[in-house]
């Protein structure tokens, strides 16, 4: 951060290359919006470098800092993705990241699969944790105990489930930061009043293929796990 803004509380939102577009944009819409209402939040995006990085949708983003330039955020937000994810997960320069910023943090968040990133450099042995149902098999590996809530928390880690619950699970942080009727003001400022044209999931009748494709996930979850986990032990 600048000097005008070292007397700031910075949440550092992470991206990285193949991430879910939306794991980082939902929240980051919150939290952004949280400073309109609370000014002494500045929220950026941090990266390894400030090129565009590639994301799941024919869209590419930009940090707005490098992880150097951020190194110790009062709040960390990891989002997921699939395989970005899954290669973030042993990527030296996101991992060393995580760790050091999370360390120091007062709050370590996650969206989706990000959960597996905190997973994968220790933070959730231990933890009750929730993540994407799809990657809900990979969280046993790394230590953490897996709840389908929309999101959960375990002492100052707090997780959202799939993408499009990072917006609830950011409503809910705005909540912990500041205070109720500030969450409310900025759930009102963006209009946010979910109403699926089909109602809720319906999780007692998934569709067959989507279920084997979680349970094919599941069988790879020791694979998925076992590099981090290495690296983790190593110290890496």
């Amino acid at each position: 951060m600048t000097a005008a803004d070292s007397s700031a509380t910075t949440i550092a939102v992470v991206l990285y290359p193949g991430l879910t577009a939306l794991d980082l944009v939902g929240p980051l819409q919150v939290l952004t919006e949280l400073e309109r209402f609370a000014p002494r939040y500045r929220t950026v995006v941090v990266g390894a470098h400030p090129d565009p990085m590639a994301t799941d949708l024919p869209l590419q983003l930009t940090a707005d800092r490098t992880f150097a330039e951020v190194p110790h955020p009062e709040v960390l937000v990891v989002p997921g993705g699939r395989i970005g994810t899954l290669r973030a997960m042993r990527d030296p320069g996101v991992r060393a990241y995580v760790r050091t910023a999370a360390a120091s943090a007062d709050v370590v968040g996650s969206v989706c699969t990000g959960s597996l990133i905190l997973g994968a450099v220790g933070l959730l042995r231990g933890r009750h944790a929730t993540t994407n149902w799809f990657f809900a098999g990979v969280l046993k590996p790394l230590g953490a105990t897996y709840h389908r809530q929309r999101w959960i928390e375990d002492g100052n880690v707090t997780m959202a489930a799939g993408v499009s619950a990072g917006i609830d699970w950011a409503l809910h942080l705005v909540a912990r930061l500041t205070d109720e009727a500030t969450a409310r003001r900025v759930q009102l400022a963006l209009d946010y009043d979910p109403q699926p044209p089909f109602g809720g999931i319906d999780w007692a009748h998934i569709p067959p293929v989507p279920r084997a494709m979680r349970g094919a996930i599941g069988l790879l979850a020791p694979l998925i796990a076992t590099k981090p986990e290495r690296l983790t032990r190593a110290g890496a």
